[in-house]
């Protein structure tokens, strides 16, 4: 007997308590089916309690409906790199993620975060703990684009690139969710749609901005990235705080329905920012009452609070519904994409059918997730500086000194939205890096990544003895993070003057750590002959100082992990390159429009590595192309040696004389392969027929002939700040 028909079998046995095997349990029926089958049997009390219980401040989760066996649920959890606030792994920051320009290594972090969520949740559920993120709907990834150096949640995106960001995002959700063609291991959400890239609250408060951008910024750089999450089946969207175009975005029905599900074919559920509801009142006085925005979110597609209130605002929708603000249609098909979610992960279905209902606590902090963890952070380490080759370090070190406030300070490395903080399973600088010395200096020089005390005594100490000196700077997430922009591009405190002590004191040149989520004014230290090295790592998590042990230094067997992270933005050598953070256009605004004054501090998608690169045998395929096709790019890298490592191949296009204002530059493919010494390897990559369209503001996307320059390498063609390899050119023509 199949084991289906088993199922339902023994389901009809058991379910006893509702009567019978109701339809929408029944495995047999299609999705649709058994959704509507479901909702038919609610009452409207029943569904606004749903559509209003999303978590957040109340922190109430999906009330259970009893009569009809259907128990409680959380869709408050947060999975930005790792399950918040439970004791999980922590994988890097997503901005460190995304300095990977790794589909691989973003779906197995993924993977691996999904799994402890399924895990955490089985293991709550068995308990009764229906707490803010013990579910099994993650609000992650976060979306929106680095647009301005400044913005206090740079640390929490995929760079300043939509091309990029949308393909990390398609890895995440699919690693989330798993390959099952019938269930979801947890489920995705891409947040947030909409524009919302900065403020937090400098100039002015996020809580009444509004954000306007033309049409052709929205289509070309502020939607891709979120219609490349709906492509790869994200289960929910989140909309932001601000107005966009004038219009709370919650309420904004042009851009949730007409454009998100009409035009992409967005079928899960919108969640609210928590208390979004609350703020189109409060803060942009946009309506008048409660009442109105309960109605106008409902009416614009919302199909979720995340309360910012209690009783939270959506438990209004009732009355909005006996006032004929809202027709009970429209609340009937509002809390359908709540429950095929919860279908997807398999609550209504026989525990036996899902891959996924037996996944224990063991894997948590397990080997393997761990090792994903360090490889994760390996990864991300973008190498801006490497003079003389001082790294990797070679030999065993007599006297090391590490110094600075992120030496040894595990907090600020984690990143905000992170898990708890596990101590035996992670490792600082300090942690990581002491074994490779006979004897080891530390002085963090300032109580925290404020350093507003300095003592620099120790210092210049340590730094003036050492035979090698590591300093670590940079920030936490109380200086950048959620509701906290920054005012310059200055290092916090007096880390700038440590920094100046350590190179006057050393006796050679010294190792830069930079420990921040969004760039920072470090000219003088890429300037300084005194400053040998400098690693960006952003905030890379528990492995912290397993993952710099690998790449900082050659180990006993002689190999070494070589650091292959590309800058995920533009570092800018100062404000003067960076438009108002208040204004949205893209003119002038990351390496796509970028225009000076001068040449950036360090270029998007820039970073060293230990070997030398070679390209050659550029091939174009077709070099003339009819629109609609794809085109096909070969070429050949050549590793020089002297180690192995990875190579990230960049492909960038330009339109000559476009007809239409395009980006005087895009990426549109781009590969990150092992190379081996002297071993050459030919690298294919596609241009999609999508990346040659252009925006008409009278037609939309549309194909125009004409001819499309195209440039191959390991970084941006023509920057200042360079690798040092080739970058090769091309061409193809678009016939239309």
């Amino acid at each position: 007997m199949p084991l289906v028909t088993r199922t339902l079998l023994l389901s009809l046995l058991l379910i006893g308590c509702v009567g019978a095997l109701l339809p929408f349990r029944n495995v047999s029926l299609s999705w649709e089916e058994r959704v509507d089958d479901l909702v038919s049997r609610l009452t409207l009390k029943e569904m606004v309690l749903q559509l209003g219980s999303g978590g957040g401040v109340t922190p109430n989760p999906e009330p259970a409906i009893p009569r009809l066996g259907i128990g409680v649920y959380q869709f408050d959890t947060e999975c930005l790199h790792g399950v918040m606030n439970m004791k999980t792994t922590t994988f890097p920051q997503a901005i460190g993620l995304s300095a990977s320009f790794s589909e691989e290594m973003v779906y197995l972090v993924a993977e691996a975060i999904g799994t402890e969520a399924r895990a955490v949740n089985i293991d709550s559920v068995k308990h009764g703990d229906y707490r803010p993120f013990t579910g099994m709907s993650c609000l992650a990834p976060f979306m929106n684009l680095v647009r301005d150096p400044l913005w206090g949640r740079v640390q929490e995106v995929y760079s300043e690139d939509p091309y990029l960001s949308g393909l990390l995002a398609a890895a995440y959700v699919k690693g989330m969710q798993g390959p099952h063609p019938r269930y979801f291991r947890a489920s995705s959400g891409c947040k947030v749609v909409g524009l919302y890239s900065g403020p937090e609250n400098y100039p002015v408060s996020r809580f009444g901005f509004n954000a306007v951008a033309s049409e052709r910024d929205l289509r070309l750089s502020y939607f891709p990235q979120f219609k490349a999450c709906i492509d790869a089946g994200t289960q929910n969207l989140m909309c932001s705080y601000y107005r966009t175009n004038g219009i709370p975005t919650c309420m904004n029905k042009w851009l949730l329905t007409d454009v998100m599900r009409k035009e992409y074919g967005f079928k899960g559920y919108y969640i609210t920012d928590e208390g979004a509801i609350q703020v189109a009142v409060t803060g942009h006085h946009y309506y008048k009452t409660i009442l109105e925005a309960v109605a106008a979110a409902a009416n614009a597609g919302v199909n979720l609070e995340l309360p910012g209130s209690n009783p939270p605002a959506f438990f209004q929708l009732t009355t909005a519904v006996e006032q004929g603000m809202v027709n009970v249609s429209t609340i009937v098909e509002l809390v359908k994409p709540l429950f095929y979610t919860r279908m997807r992960l398999g609550e209504f279905d026989p525990p036996e059918l899902n891959p996924y209902s037996n996944i224990s606590t063991s894997v948590i902090e397990g080997e393997v997730h761990r090792e994903i963890a360090v490889q994760a952070a390996i990864k991300t380490y973008v190498l801006l500086k490497n003079k003389d080759s001082i790294l990797p370090l070679k030999s065993k070190i007599g006297k090391l000194a590490i110094l600075g406030p992120l030496a040894n300070n595990l907090g600020a490395l984690y990143g905000n939205y992170n898990p708890v903080i596990l101590p035996q399973y992670a490792k600082t600088p300090l942690q990581g890096l002491s074994t490779l010395a006979s004897k080891v200096s530390y002085a963090p020089g300032c109580d925290d990544p404020f350093c507003k005390n300095y003592n620099s005594t120790d210092v210049k100490t340590f730094a003036s003895s050492a035979d090698v000196v590591i300093v670590c700077l940079g920030t936490d997430s109380r200086f950048e993070g959620e509701g906290a922009d920054r005012r310059d591009l200055m290092l916090p405190g007096q880390q700038g003057q440590l920094l100046s002590d350590v190179t006057a004191s050393s006796k050679r040149p010294v190792i830069l750590l930079l420990f921040t989520g969004g760039p920072f004014d470090v000219a003088f230290a890429k300037d300084s002959d005194q400053v040998g090295a400098i690693i960006h790592c952003f905030f890379p998590g528990q492995a912290t100082g397993d993952a710099l042990l690998r790449v900082v230094a050659v180990d006993g067997s002689g190999s070494v992990v070589s650091p292959a992270g590309r800058s995920p933005y533009t570092w800018p050598k100062s404000l003067d390159q960076v438009p108002p953070m208040v204004n949205y256009s893209m003119e002038g605004r990351t390496y796509r429009y970028f225009k000076g004054p001068g040449q950036p501090l360090y270029p998007f998608g820039y970073g060293l590595s230990y070997a030398k690169f070679f390209y050659s045998n550029l091939a174009i395929n077709p070099t003339t192309v009819k629109a609609g096709d794809n085109v096909v790019v070969n070429v050949t890298v050549t590793n020089s040696g002297p180690f192995d490592s990875d190579e990230v191949v960049q492909v960038y296009t330009s339109w000559r004389n476009c007809p239409v204002l395009m980006p005087q530059l895009q990426l549109v493919a781009v590969d990150r392969s092992m190379t081996k010494v002297n071993q050459p390897m030919v690298i294919s990559l596609t241009i999609s027929a999508e990346q040659m369209r252009v925006w008409d503001d009278n037609k939309g996307f549309t194909y125009i002939s004409g001819f499309i320059d195209i440039y191959v390498g390991g970084q941006q063609p023509n920057q200042e700040t360079s690798t040092g390899s080739n970058v090769l050119q091309g061409q193809f023509q678009v016939i239309a």
